[in-house]
């Protein structure tokens, strides 16, 4: 049989994502303070898309003035008399004792000429780095050039937490000098604040702080030079058998060690704290809840009044012109019906949240039911993925306090009443207990287990395990405190 080419007509149907419906899905899973971003540069891209400007500002001006006129009597006004100060009140005021006197605002002077107020890029601070603070004393040490240079490439390879990542080999190899001579100049650096700075690894940190606090020689390095993993599994009494000590010298030096810092570089760490913004709201309003979306920040879009016509022959325009206009207008339409539909599903999503999880709402985290994504989607008609995404980044204000919205989602766990219990609360029980624990005698992991089965709820010890890991709650050897 002889291959050929021939034509070949074949019907068939399939599904394609058109970049509206990309965006829209887009948009779904954006955070609010990620869609402000994207609507700002939507404003900024697209001519047709304009921004209503509210002028309530000036109207609240507007109602306050009229309200404090109304208030004030017509016979009051008339007792006003305007005060006129003539040439010999101006000559007889103390000018002088006026102006020391002034309250002036912390650290504000006072200038005659504004040529001579320095410019406010003299007076911006910023937070000092760890880079900063310690080339700040590399620079005041007596140190060559080469020295300079090497001590240079050190600092610079000292991560945040204070320690010194590269290797010496590296640092010889790119300032052009021997290992030793390096090792010579991290020894310089160790000497420098916050005590601690420029080491390899915890031991040496440790090691480096003892020392600058005249403590060489002493116990507590004997410890960590030698008995460093011991410690940390808590085995004081095999530490003071060997050191040739009394447990109560071993348990007062492990207490001293405990208050050295571990990451000496993270007081000048740059990480500044993010503030989380609900996007939805919750109030009680007598025995029903009200959900209220946040809006605030989100501007209000419309389409340009300018660019809208009745008919084409009044615009006047070249086909591209047109295909331009065109284009931005449905891009501008489906962008204002994409952020309304995504508000009005976030809404859904919320409503039907609030009436699986009323109970918690009621009385705590207790009574935190199992949720799946699937039942909120039945309950709404929509899909499990578009839940998925409305439920990634937003955030819920309730009266129990602030929660993701992917919170409220988690399996459940079977108790001996029948019933079904959220893992979420499991986990909780599970913090409770050993927050109340000895500390002298924690409880193990097969304990807690046979502790949350008193409460009606059987898990296995392994899961307990895993709860307990995922609150980075220590095993037990490790929650021991003797001291």
């Amino acid at each position: 049989m002889a291959i050929e080419m021939r034509q070949q007509m074949k019907l068939s149907q399939q599904l394609v994502m058109t970049p509206q419906l990309q965006q829209a899905i887009k948009l779904l899973q954006l955070s609010r303070l990620e869609l402000q971003d994207v609507v700002r540069q939507e404003l900024e891209e697209n001519p047709i898309l304009d921004e209503v400007q509210e002028l309530e500002d000036s109207r609240e001006a507007e109602q306050l003035a009229l309200a404090e006129k109304e208030a004030l009597p017509e016979s009051q006004e008339e007792q006003f008399q305007e005060v006129k100060a003539g040439e010999e009140t101006l000559r007889e005021m103390d000018w002088d004792s006026y102006l020391e006197g002034y309250n002036y605002s912390a650290g504000e002077q006072y200038y005659d000429d504004d040529d001579d107020r320095p410019s406010y890029e003299n007076i911006l601070t910023k937070k000092g780095t760890l880079f900063d603070h310690l080339m700040w004393q590399l620079n005041l040490t007596r140190l060559d050039e080469t020295e300079a240079r090497v001590g240079a490439e050190i600092i610079g390879n000292i991560d945040e937490d204070g320690y010194f990542r590269a290797s010496l080999s590296d640092v010889a190899s790119v300032c052009q000098v021997e290992e030793p001579f390096v090792e010579a100049v991290l020894a310089r650096i160790h000497d420098f604040d916050p005590p601690g700075v420029g080491a390899r690894d915890l031991r040496e940190c440790l090691l480096l702080q003892v020392r600058q606090l005249g403590m060489g020689e002493s116990l507590a390095e004997v410890i960590l030079q030698n008995h460093l993993k011991d410690l940390e599994l808590r085995k004081y009494r095999q530490i003071a058998r060997a050191c040739g000590v009394d447990v109560e010298d071993i348990l007062a030096t492990a207490g001293f060690l405990s208050t050295l810092d571990p990451n000496p570089g993270r007081v000048y760490g740059q990480e500044e704290v993010q503030y989380i913004s609900a996007d939805i709201f919750v109030y009680k309003n007598g025995d029903e809840y009200i959900v209220v979306l946040n809006e605030d920040g989100l501007p209000n879009l419309r389409v340009n009044p300018l660019y809208v016509t009745d008919g084409k022959a009044e615009r006047q325009l070249d086909a591209n012109t047109e295909e331009y206009v065109n284009d931005k207008m449905r891009s501008a339409i489906w962008l204002i019906k994409s952020i309304q539909q995504r508000q009005r599903t976030i809404f859904k999503v919320a409503k039907s949240i609030v009436k699986f999880q009323r109970d918690f709402l009621d009385r705590g985290i207790e009574y935190l039911k199992p949720l799946v994504l699937r039942d909120v989607a039945e309950d709404i008609g929509m899909h499990e993925s578009t839940i998925s995404r409305v439920t990634t980044n937003k955030y819920m204000q309730t009266p129990q306090g602030l929660f993701e919205l992917k919170y409220f989602f988690n399996s459940g766990i079977s108790t001996g009443e029948g019933d079904f219990i959220a893992s979420e609360s499991v986990k909780n029980r599970i913090k409770e207990i050993v927050e109340a624990e000895d500390p002298r005698k924690p409880y193990s992991d097969q304990r807690l287990a046979e502790l949350l089965a008193d409460h009606s709820i059987n898990i296995a010890r392994r899961t307990v395990t895993k709860y307990r890991e995922m609150l980075h709650i220590g095993s037990s050897s490790e929650r021991k405190r003797l001291f």
